[in-house]
């Protein structure tokens, strides 16, 4: 049996409370734009998007691939390309709120954050989070958090939602024999 750290109830009841967070840290709400980290943040944006659109405030959205900006990837030429993006509007002088599954180094914030900047210059950028798990790299923080989940290096948190998983849970497993 996968320990479970959340239900698909409580994952939604952390989504909406970091929707109202987002509200209330954001006056001008015509300014901001939810962007989900490929794969798992994409959906998470898409459930706070629509929190945010049922709490009367219609924002853009947008999906983010940072393959080509991991500093962790082998063969990486450090020649940055964005692939797979559809950020189709300006992203200069505005709030860009980027959506991931789990903070845990901070090397895919940090790999955000430089596609998002190579793209213009947004007037500032926040973290929004489903779970921190803590073990920073990086100097980075999450301004949103649905969980702080402390954990052991030697365990992996998995975020499971559709469509990339047929359950909608966050379970906590030893990182050896399972894949999220």
């Amino acid at each position: 049996m996968v320990p479970q750290i959340m239900d698909e109830t409580a994952m939604r009841r952390a989504l909406m409370r970091v929707s109202h967070e987002i509200i209330e840290k954001n006056e001008d709400t015509d300014t901001f734009c939810i962007v989900g980290i490929l794969r798992r943040g994409v959906s998470l944006a898409n459930i706070i998007a629509d929190n945010l659109k049922s709490l009367g405030q219609n924002v853009l959205t947008a999906n983010l691939d940072i393959t080509f900006y991991r500093d962790d990837i082998a063969g990486h030429t450090g020649e940055a390309r964005v692939n797979r993006n559809n950020i189709d509007f300006d992203v200069n002088g505005k709030t860009i709120i980027l959506v991931d599954d789990v903070l845990y180094t901070g090397r895919t914030a940090r790999a955000a954050m430089e596609a998002v900047i190579s793209m213009g210059r947004p007037a500032r950028i926040q973290l929004a989070v489903l779970i921190d798990r803590g073990h920073r790299e990086l100097p980075i923080r999450a301004d949103f958090v649905g969980k702080n989940v402390p954990s052991a290096r030697s365990e992996k948190i998995c975020v499971n939602i559709p469509p990339y998983d047929e359950q909608t849970n966050v379970v906590i497993v030893k990182k050896e024999g399972y894949n999220c």
